[in-house]
């Protein structure tokens, strides 16, 4: 069983801060493309949101918010995601990956190997909020932040989380920070 993971608690400051999960994308939330996605992948999926929460809600996920903590960024909500959640494993995509691999959580699952924790690549960039990750690693997450690391690839790699390519999809990865992001996508064509 795997938990799947919208992350949408982050303050979008490249997006003037407005809930970057909630932006219409073809007239549709960006999380619900998102949520399109991943759903059939998992055995159920939970979004992190850290405002609009009844707006999130309406999707039928259930919604919580980062446990209370001076912590910030991506590894926070992964850290409060893995304390709420009741799967050994949980698999993120964040709000703004409309066009993710529709085979994310099957090779993510098959790269593992025998790690606890895997995340995507292109081949170019790598994607860690793209990951895969089991329950056991809460307490090494929770000693990394406690010591103030924030950086997501150095804990990626303190836990020698494999990284699995999908350079066949590399637009698959693209996300949208900016309004400027959001306006060529609904320009171009996706599929």
């Amino acid at each position: 069983m795997i938990t799947g993971i919208i992350l949408a608690g982050g303050q979008a400051s490249r997006m003037g801060g407005q809930d970057k999960g909630l932006l219409a994308l073809h007239g549709i939330p960006l999380y619900q493309h998102v949520l399109t996605r991943l759903a059939p992948q998992v055995d159920r999926v939970c979004i992190n949101a850290n405002r609009n929460q009844s707006v999130y809600q309406e999707s039928g996920c259930t919604v919580f918010s980062d446990l209370p903590g001076n912590f910030s960024g991506p590894l926070e909500g992964i850290l409060s995601s893995l304390k709420t959640i009741e799967t050994e494993w949980a698999v993120f995509a964040p709000c703004d990956v409309p066009n993710l691999p529709t085979d994310l959580v099957t090779r993510l699952w098959h790269g593992k190997q025998q790690k606890h924790a895997t995340y995507a690549s292109d081949g170019q960039r790598e994607h860690p909020t793209l990951l895969l990750i089991h329950r056991s690693l809460i307490p090494k997450l929770e000693a990394y932040l406690e010591r103030g690391d924030r950086k997501l690839m150095l804990f990626l790699a303190e836990i020698e989380a494999i990284p699995v390519l999908f350079a066949d999809c590399p637009l698959a990865f693209q996300n949208l920070n900016t309004p400027d992001d959001l306006s060529n996508w609904q320009e171009a064509k996706h599929e």
